[in-house]
């Protein structure tokens, strides 16, 4: 039997995404830019929607050249109207945009939980029920929210990302079984750490709350529940996007691709 690596380039499904409009949020940086100029190499149509306005013009000059065209919008999303409004005519909704505060829970700011849940939750919601009209109408769309492990599993000191995480889980499962009928799938994506900003800023806070030392972080906390004692690269959750976009995902709906390196296998 031919093994799968060995099998002729014709019977691989490529990604054509030529005519189709994707949003990502966050796409300044990470997993959002990887995501972004994925999509954009497939010939679709990014609206790459941050904050970060300067991100935002790196991110458009990094994707000339590309099959699609990247078009950069800041927005805030804790605008909820605004993001709603962002979300019309998306045919790929690509909900990855996070932050993240390390804190017992006796210690964590009310004003920072709610941000976090407006954020990663309710912004993803909003954005959501902007697309589905155009998705519905057409009879196809994409819904692909960045979950994380933190999704599936509790750690301690995270109580806003883990609510969050397991609220966008709940989210995409029912958008996937109303969807169903029009087309739309909805799925999580769900890596464990990822050599972003993000996480890179959380190993002084993580230091400090398991009072180690900084260099010790990495492998003793963030790593020490993977079997793959290494990063996850954004490119590498940039795939599992495309993948979920692509011709050979289209009965996979409702469900959340893990991506952890073992975590979840204990």
């Amino acid at each position: 039997m031919t093994p799968p690596s060995a099998l002729p380039a014709p019977h691989a499904p490529s990604l054509d995404l030529g005519g189709r409009t994707a949003l990502v949020t966050g796409a300044a940086g990470g997993i959002g830019r990887a995501c972004a100029l994925r999509l954009a190499a497939a010939g679709a149509k990014v609206r790459a929607v941050d904050r970060d306005a300067t991100g935002l013009e790196s991110l458009a000059e990094e994707a000339r050249g590309l099959a699609g065209a990247v078009e950069s919008h800041v927005l805030d999303l804790t605008d909820l109207d605004a993001a709603e409004l962002a979300a019309a005519g998306t045919d790929v909704l690509v909900n990855n945009a996070g932050l993240q505060l390390v804190r017992p829970l006796e210690e964590f700011p009310p004003d920072v939980f709610h941000t976090v849940l407006t954020v990663m939750l309710e912004a993803p919601f909003r954005l959501i029920r902007g697309a589905l009209p155009h998705m519905y109408g057409q009879g196809w769309g994409r819904i692909v929210n960045i979950s994380s492990v933190h999704g599936l599993r509790a750690s301690a000191y995270k109580s806003a990302y883990v609510a969050a995480k397991h609220g966008l889980e709940g989210l995409s499962k029912t958008a996937a079984l109303e969807g169903a009928a029009h087309g739309v799938t909805s799925n999580c994506v769900n890596p464990a750490y990822v050599r972003t900003p993000l996480v890179e800023k959380q190993i002084a806070d993580q230091a400090e709350a398991h009072g180690i030392a900084p260099e010790r972080v990495l492998a003793d906390v963030l790593l020490q529940d993977s079997a793959l004692k290494r990063l996850i690269e954004p490119e590498e959750v940039a795939e599992a996007v495309a993948y979920l976009c692509g011709p050979a995902a289209s009965f996979v709906t409702g469900t959340s691709l893990v991506l952890d390196g073992g975590w979840t296998a204990h």
